[in-house]
């Protein structure tokens, strides 16, 4: 991992972030100041659990997994990070140490903008922290949806949800999903073992709703597999 400060392209990052879409230039300037490139390769930890936050994090391009490991030593995936996406901001603010770790699940870019950089600008800019409430209000909307969804749904329900969760009700009724990474880590993420994820998706397609292709899933009907498992 290694982390190197342009200016420049740096700038033009943060001003592509609909976080920061509304700051002016000077704002995003000072923002990048305080902000530093990281490159990952696939693999590599941006940090562990009980790390003490120094600022929060922009993935620029590639993909990351939130995880933490249990006492037995299996792993639970809390979030598989899209580029574009903030991560650990509300530890940030608490000022606790993280609770996850992150690991890149492929070489990846990131910026890392420091906690100074971004309370200064919080200070002048009321509207940064207004959409900053919102993301943080939308992630937590997200862990209760989550924790709903492994409380009272199926294991099946978890899975035909994930698979439609981008599939809006007025779309053809044939529909191609491609999984963001490999059928573990989406398991753990849907809290499910690798065997029970892979069961699922062999039973549907069993019964004709999807053709797997690697990672590849054709949905053949969104009505009869949204039907299925009422």
């Amino acid at each position: 991992m290694h982390s190197h400060q342009h200016g420049m392209n740096i700038e033009a990052l943060l001003a592509h972030v609909p976080l920061f879409n509304e700051l002016e230039k000077d704002e995003i300037s000072r923002l990048a100041r305080g902000s530093r490139e990281i490159s990952v390769a696939r693999g590599d930890i941006l940090f562990h659990k009980g790390d003490t936050p120094t600022g929060f994090y922009l993935l620029v391009y590639g993909q990351v997994k939130l995880a933490f490991t249990s006492p037995q030593g299996g792993e639970k995936v809390v979030d598989i990070v899209a580029q574009g996406q903030t991560f650990g901001e509300a530890v940030m603010f608490m000022d606790k140490p993280f609770v996850v770790y992150a690991q890149a699940l492929a070489d990846s870019v990131l910026l890392h903008i420091s906690k100074a950089a971004i309370i200064d600008e919080l200070d002048k800019e009321p509207k940064l922290g207004r959409k900053m409430i919102a993301g943080l209000a939308m992630r937590l909307h997200h862990l209760i949806s989550d924790v709903e969804s492994y409380s009272l749904r199926s294991g099946r329900q978890r899975v035909i949800g994930y698979l439609l969760r981008d599939t809006p009700t007025d779309r053809a009724p044939q529909v191609t999903v491609t999984l963001p990474t490999n059928k573990g880590v989406i398991a753990s993420r849907l809290n499910l073992t690798q065997e029970h994820f892979s069961r699922i998706l062999h039973e549907l397609s069993e019964k004709g709703l999807i053709v797997v292709e690697g990672r590849n899933i054709h949905i053949q009907d969104v009505n009869r597999i949204r039907a299925y498992d009422r």
